[in-house]
């Protein structure tokens, strides 16, 4: 548990770095990063992705999220549970979102239609992961919420193999980034500048 101090800091520092991107900042590199991710086999090829809606300064998600659904691609939206576990719904376009605020954190977009249950995940060809920093392993720093370690969990125990992608602003792809036994490498990192493969653990 040595590496909780750690992990702690540097999301406070990624974040702080975050907070002082303007609103043209994030709308040029989400539409950047649209672009490069779209280039991404592992995303050009896919049938169902599971995603996210953006918040904040995080880096845009909505430019990437109508571009898949304009090919038809299903893309899958979570829902928080308040147990901090994610449940999902299909993103149908802008009007499919409903702002919801759950206790003592942001207000997050989430799919109005039907819920499809945890397990929902498993389908997916290629899942978008939040994060604040990939290293060099792909290795993924997170919020420290928890949720997507579950997601992490849920597939591995389901034998699920999608490509798992992080999307990033160029700073925040970094040498090393503290680790625990749990945690899962990611496959590629996409940022505003371009892609970058990682290979599984060793």
């Amino acid at each position: 548990m040595e590496a909780q101090p750690d992990k702690r800091m540097l999301r406070r520092d990624f974040l702080a770095v975050r907070s002082r991107l303007t609103a043209d900042d994030v709308q040029e590199a989400a539409t950047a990063l649209a672009a490069r991710a779209l280039g991404l086999p592992e995303l050009a090829h896919a049938r169902t992705v599971a995603a996210y809606v953006s918040v904040g300064t995080e880096p845009g998600t909505r430019a990437l999220l109508d571009a898949l659904h304009a090919r038809g691609v299903r893309v899958l939206l979570p829902v928080l549970l308040p147990d901090n576990d994610l449940d999902w719904g299909t993103y149908n376009g802008d009007g499919s979102l409903v702002e919801v605020r759950h206790r003592g954190r942001m207000a997050l977009l989430e799919p109005s239609g039907e819920r499809l249950g945890a397990d929902a995940v498993t389908t997916a060809d290629a899942v978008l992961l939040p994060g604040l920093a990939v290293d060099d392993r792909g290795m993924r720093l997170g919020r420290g919420g928890g949720s997507y370690d579950r997601v992490l969990a849920r597939l591995e125990r389901s034998g699920a193999d999608p490509a798992l992608v992080v999307l990033l602003y160029d700073s925040e792809v970094v040498p090393r980034v503290p680790a625990e036994p749990h945690d899962r490498p990611v496959h590629a990192v996409v940022t505003p500048s371009g892609a970058r493969r990682f290979r599984g653990p060793s």
